[in-house]
């Protein structure tokens, strides 16, 4: 399969190398340095799984010279969806595909917009990873898991197709036809935890058996759950218990990608992390005191490093 990486930092980096190693035909869009050191030494990738190199590396920063694709994967930070979105148009053939990995539950909409919905499968993962350095991928979590399916619920043979290539590789792919019930699923999970890593500035394993601090959290996620719920998307009963035990199974090391941003003082995806769940509850009348609290705690590190 023919696949283009439309951000190849940790998401996109790290699945377009397992994939390129599968052997399936990637080619990374990225820029700058990061750039430059995969076309000069290729794609390393450090893993808690097993580190490994692809070189030589299909590798460029113009979409243009590649051509139409069968399969766009998007995995962009959410403040550049847009940009992302334009830049990918002439990666677009009569039957190509386009996924986002990306954080947050409105990516397939924003990036739709621009290039048909017809094009879009919905999809979701479930990773820690980030550039450690230009050319290097720093892949950190025990789960490596990639949901994916229609957003209309149908199994069809593309979507098929496309879980068949993510299956080459060894990271856990479902086709699943309730894209969006995981999309908030894994939205749950990954809101709370950028909420109380961004305020508290220490790992997931320092503050998920702090009792207050673990108060919080469950109460983070059931905001989210009862947007969810707000904007017909009905989530297993038991969201906030079964989350809670993901988090307890997870290594203790772990900040999520926005917590990271925030300590380093580089841009952050608050709003589409915290602030849609503020907004969306505003919208619908639900309550959200403890995301609202977090927002507004956050907004102004996160607007000091967008200047």
């Amino acid at each position: 399969m023919r696949i283009a990486i439309m951000g190849s930092g940790g998401v996109g980096g790290y699945y377009g190398g397992l994939l390129a190693k599968a052997g399936q035909e990637v080619t990374f869009i990225a820029r700058g340095a990061h750039l430059q050191a995969i076309r000069d030494k290729g794609l390393h990738v450090k893993s808690v799984h097993g580190d490994f190199t692809v070189s030589p590396v299909k590798a460029t920063d113009r979409p243009g010279e590649i051509g139409a694709v069968d399969l766009v994967l998007v995995a962009t930070k959410t403040y550049h969806t847009e940009e992302a979105a334009q830049a990918i148009k002439p990666l677009i053939g009569d039957n190509t595909v386009v996924i986002s990995l990306q954080n947050g539950i409105d990516a397939a909409e924003r990036i739709g917009s621009a290039v048909g919905m017809e094009r879009m499968l919905g999809g979701a993962t479930w990773l820690s990873a980030a550039i450690e350095a230009p050319g290097r991928i720093g892949q950190y979590s025990q789960f490596r898991r990639i949901a994916l399916g229609e957003l209309d619920g149908r199994i069809t043979p593309r979507a098929q197709a496309v879980a068949s290539a993510f299956a080459t590789t060894p990271a856990v792919v479902e086709l699943v036809p309730n894209i969006r019930q995981m999309l908030w699923t894994k939205f749950v999970f990954i809101s709370a935890i950028s909420a109380l890593g961004g305020l508290t500035r220490v790992s997931m394993g320092e503050y998920r058996h702090v009792p207050e601090a673990r108060e919080v959290l469950a109460q983070a996620m059931a905001e989210v759950a009862a947007v969810a719920q707000a904007c017909g998307v009905a989530l297993d009963a038991d969201i906030v218990a079964k989350t809670l035990s993901f988090i307890d199974a997870a290594a203790p090391d772990m900040r999520p990608s926005m917590q990271r941003d925030l300590e380093a003082g580089r841009m952050s995806e608050l709003e589409s992390l915290i602030g849609v769940v503020v907004r969306l509850g505003r919208e619908r009348g639900v309550p959200t005191p403890v995301m609202r609290l977090a927002y507004a705690l956050l907004k102004p590190a996160h607007l000091k490093a967008h200047i």
